[in-house]
């Protein structure tokens, strides 16, 4: 899949602006169109310290794109019947402080456990094991009651990572290869780096030379931002967002992890949090994906799944334009929707219903019009003046099921001809059935 030229300078030039205005030694940026990597962009002249031009094929470390993974192990285990969201974590993680707080908590960061553990700052230090991390875990520090609000926690993805490696028997940089990379085919996504790889540096705010940065084993917070990867590799985790592979997971349950959880209330609706990942809106459309930074690194991934869109970027700085790059990957995306923007699905008749014919055309709740059509081989029930919308697929006799919007899951019932039932809600053939 090829890009227009004019797609592809307008993308180009993003990635030279952020380049410069960030100060990058090296950024590599891609998007993803119609489920697939569909260009691939970079800048700069420093892979290493001894220079060299970054490709879709060098690998740099992603962060807390990392936690996604993390989030669909944890998924997984839910889904073979492991683990319920609901579990307290002391279940698995017996003894340990914040025990009392659910794993749905530690997914969408919405249990107040502080952000980093104790002691030197990870992420610039040599990792330890688990038990030397929790020993030094209090529920005391605990920076705001749970379900409070969205307060970021790195040090839960810690206990994230651990209670999949104890419940599956092996440890979590296996469970990633083996559950995640294999059936993605992320070949170039490893633990520590391997091959043609990026080297971390950080820029001196003042003179403008470049500084080696660390790059550690994270030990027991690896869970949180250990990964390292590639534009290529990246843009096939895009494409799994967007069209799941059931071999990972299934299409319900990323639509679960995609559902808003937990929000920062100085973010207002800008942004969100859900299952591991973060969500964002631009204008009418819903993001989700991450951002990751780790010394020497920044980092983002974020796929609009209802257009079938994603954008990735790549640096290897560390700098104070931290929103640079991680949200490059988000303007990225939209300029690709505003030069090249997805075309409707062709319009195909719809096949004969095997139940539900006879309900097709205008109701009424009260005096508030609503129609009754046929979309997808599914009735879908809107309303006229703009108003709630759902499908419904049979589930017996005189008896449907909503499949999304205002009322899915809820039950919709043939009471007569001229008489439905909807969640206690009375549907008649003519205002208030006069």
């Amino acid at each position: 899949m090829t890009l227009r030229s004019d797609t592809a300078a307008a993308l180009y030039a993003e990635v030279a602006a952020v380049q410069s205005a960030s100060r990058l030694p090296s950024i590599c940026a891609g998007v993803v169109q119609d489920g697939k990597l569909a260009w691939t962009g970079s800048r700069g002249q420093f892979v290493s310290r001894h220079g060299g031009l970054p490709d879709s094929d060098t690998q740099y470390r992603i962060g807390s794109i990392s936690k996604t993974l993390t989030a669909v192990l944890v998924m997984q285990c839910r889904d073979d019947g492991l683990l319920s969201l609901n579990d307290a974590v002391g279940k698995h993680l017996p003894g340990i402080a914040f025990g009392h707080l659910t794993i749905r908590n530690l997914l969408a960061h919405s249990g107040g456990m502080h952000a980093e553990p104790a002691g030197p700052w990870w992420e610039r230090n040599p990792g330890v094991p688990f038990e030397v991390l929790t020993a030094a875990m209090e529920s005391s520090e605990a920076a705001a009651e749970a379900e409070q609000r969205h307060h970021y926690s790195n040090l839960g993805y810690a206990l994230l990572g651990e209670i999949v490696a104890r419940l599956r028997s092996a440890s979590w940089a296996e469970l990633v290869q083996q559950r995640i990379l294999d059936p993605l085919e992320m070949r170039r996504t490893s633990y520590l780096a391997t091959g043609r790889a990026a080297s971390g540096f950080s820029v001196h705010p003042w003179s403008g030379r470049l500084e080696d940065e660390p790059a550690y084993d994270s030990g027991a917070m690896a869970p949180a931002g250990q990964l390292w990867s590639t534009i290529e590799d990246l843009g096939r985790y895009a494409a799994f967002w967007i069209d799941p592979v059931r071999e990972v997971l299934a299409p319900d349950t990323v639509e679960e992890m995609a559902a808003p959880r937990a929000s920062d209330p100085a973010e207002a609706l800008d942004a969100s949090y859900g299952l591991g990942l973060r969500l964002h809106a631009a204008e009418s459309h819903l993001l989700v994906g991450h951002s990751g930074s780790m010394p020497g690194f920044l980092a983002g991934l974020f796929v609009d799944r209802a257009r079938r869109l994603g954008g990735i970027t790549l640096a290897n700085a560390t700098t104070g334009g931290v929103r640079g790059v991680p949200m490059l990957a988000i303007d990225l995306l939209r300029t690709l929707a505003s030069y090249e923007p997805p075309v409707a699905a062709e319009w195909l008749p719809e096949p004969e219903l095997s139940q539900g014919s006879e309900l097709l055309g205008p109701w009424y709740w009260g005096n508030t019009p609503y129609l009754l059509t046929v979309v997808d081989g599914a009735l879908l029930l809107s309303g006229l003046n703009g108003g709630r919308q759902s499908r419904f697929v049979p589930e017996g006799s005189d008896l449907y099921r909503g499949l999304d919007g205002h009322f899915a899951g809820e039950y919709l019932r043939v009471i007569a001809p001229d008489h439905l039932d909807l969640a206690t809600y009375t549907l008649t053939r003519t205002p208030y059935g006069r």
